[in-house]
């Protein structure tokens, strides 16, 4: 079923509007990956109805198949969806029924940060922090203000954190201090752990002042 109106709302909604389609372009946002992978990022998507949402995107050019390595990729139309996704983490943070504690991906997390970054407390700092998934590695460079992250094999960074995408998830929002979530086993860190402290506290899950509307 397709939406029969003019509406450049409507027109973007029948190209990435099913079910899922957003969160497969979540999990391609940083990096190439296959099959198994990006079902890894969405524990609830069955196979039948992740094969069916790639080919659908690839139809309509959001993503590209390299059939002979079995890799999944974004084009760029594709990678023109983050401000999409971010705009929709916005306006998630505005409306009630959030629950931080179901699962988090390593992308759906990298993605909310650089939502949520309190750029008025980022202002004039630099740094570069290492996110160690396990499965996915990404390195996050902090610079007047904003934030730009990258997906690694190795993080080289000052500091560096391993965990699930929760675990870290609740390091960067939670409260308890990375010294007691190092403690508990919830999250480890190697390097700079003062630098790791002063980044951490950069994030706030809270709607960020937005520019007037002219």
């Amino acid at each position: 079923m397709r939406y029969d109106e003019g509406c450049l709302a409507a027109h973007a909604l029948n190209l990435i509007g099913d079910r899922w389609a957003l969160l497969v372009v979540r999990e391609l946002m940083f990096a190439p990956k296959r099959f198994r992978m990006i079902r890894a990022g969405m524990p609830g998507i069955t196979a039948s109805v992740l094969t069916g949402r790639l080919a659908q995107l690839a139809e309509v050019g959001v993503i590209n198949h390299d059939e002979r390595l079995g890799i999944y990729s974004l084009t760029d139309q594709g990678r023109g969806l983050l401000p999409v996704l971010e705009a929709l983490c916005r306006w998630a943070l505005i409306v009630p029924g959030h629950d931080p504690k179901r699962f988090i991906s390593p992308s759906a997390l990298v993605i909310s940060m650089g939502v949520n970054l309190v750029a008025d407390l980022a202002s004039g700092d630099e740094k570069t922090a290492g996110l160690d998934f396990g499965s996915e590695a990404f390195e996050l460079h902090l610079a007047n203000g904003s934030m730009h992250s990258r997906s690694v094999s190795a993080p080289d960074a000052s500091f560096i954190l391993r965990g699930s995408g929760n675990q870290l998830a609740a390091a960067v929002y939670g409260k308890l201090p990375l010294d007691e979530l190092i403690a508990n086993g919830t999250v480890s860190a190697d390097g700079d752990l003062d630098a790791a402290r002063e980044f951490l506290a950069l994030f706030c899950l809270e709607p960020q002042n937005q520019p007037a509307m002219a």
